[in-house]
């Protein structure tokens, strides 16, 4: 696994998403369509077929973004790498959510590749979600939300959802990182050099399997948590699509950089690429396909 080509793949992903395309947003539906074709095209050049999951949101037609790598013809295990391509209004949206979804293009790539190499009983379907950030946010119009309502209908079994919020964004110095009340005073590092991995209490195994495959990456600091009642007595932890998947009984992490807890750039124009720390995203990538290696 070459970094310093993971690191340059990434950045053409973000000089794409963030600086060519920029706002990614229902008000700006020209450009949600061109990432959409973009993350499309990047699913084909590493010989992956994408599929569209098409809806509507308030008569604008919007789509998911799927593709699968099935490890043998008939695999009887499944998890869902996630990550929202949308912006908020007035953001290029480099960390938010930008970052997550270069992960997740690089992360597919290189899994496809192992899958190439040796077959497994295991399915990755990867799902770049349309909409995720306002007006979107909490309307039956979320991206993820309608993913699982449709695999729910399809009672489609699902061993658990990796879903990447705001990746990108490593900040050194004491009081670097912050936490929500109570978390504070948990002893948690006060320098924001880790990556985040939260589940629910129904997803601990699902948690406790992706923070082991992590620890063997020693380039990419990691803390965990686990919240009870699917999150709702910490508000902040329910901001992303993972949520989607804990409402519905399925196994889901979110995994983050703890979004505006360390960046000062969140929802604001100032979140360009220039912020973000690519060595940081390309260990992720590593960790990840650490965490899908041990499930074959």
């Amino acid at each position: 696994m070459d970094f310093r080509e993971i690191g340059e793949r990434l950045k053409k992903h973000l000089e794409v998403l963030t600086v060519q395309i920029g706002e990614r947003s229902p008000h700006r539906p020209e450009n949600l369509l061109m990432a959409r074709n973009y993350i499309e095209s990047c699913y084909r050049s590493i010989g992956l077929e994408p599929e569209l999951e098409p809806y509507a949101y308030h008569g604008l037609p919007v789509a998911n973004v799927t593709s699968r790598i099935d490890f043998c013809p008939s695999p009887s295990k499944c998890y869902v790498l996630g990550a929202h391509y949308d912006t908020v209004r007035g953001t290029p949206g480099a960390d938010d959510n930008a970052s997550a979804v270069a992960v997740q293009l690089e992360t597919a790539g290189l899994l496809k590749e192992l899958r190439d190499e040796k077959s497994a009983d295991l399915s990755v379907k990867v799902v770049s979600f349309a909409l995720e950030e306002r007006p979107a946010f909490l309307s039956p119009g979320r991206g993820s939300k309608v993913h699982v309502q449709r695999a729910r209908a399809r009672r489609e079994a699902l061993e658990g959802a990796i879903c990447l919020e705001m990746v990108g964004y490593r900040a050194q110095g004491p009081g670097s990182q912050r936490f929500p009340l109570p978390l504070r005073f948990a002893g948690y590092p006060r320098e924001g050099t880790f990556i985040s991995i939260i589940g629910n209490l129904g997803s601990r195994k699902l948690t406790r399997a992706v923070r082991n495959a992590f620890s063997h990456n020693p380039g990419l600091p990691v803390v965990s948590l686990t919240v009870p009642f699917n999150g709702w007595i910490l508000p902040p932890i329910r901001r992303s699509d993972h949520v989607s998947f804990w409402d519905r009984g399925y196994k889901a992490v979110l995994i983050t950089d703890t979004s505006f807890f360390r960046n000062p750039n969140y929802h604001k124009p100032s979140d360009t690429m220039e912020t973000l720390d690519f060595d940081f995203m390309a260990n992720l990538v590593k960790s990840l396909v650490l965490f899908f290696s041990s499930r074959r």
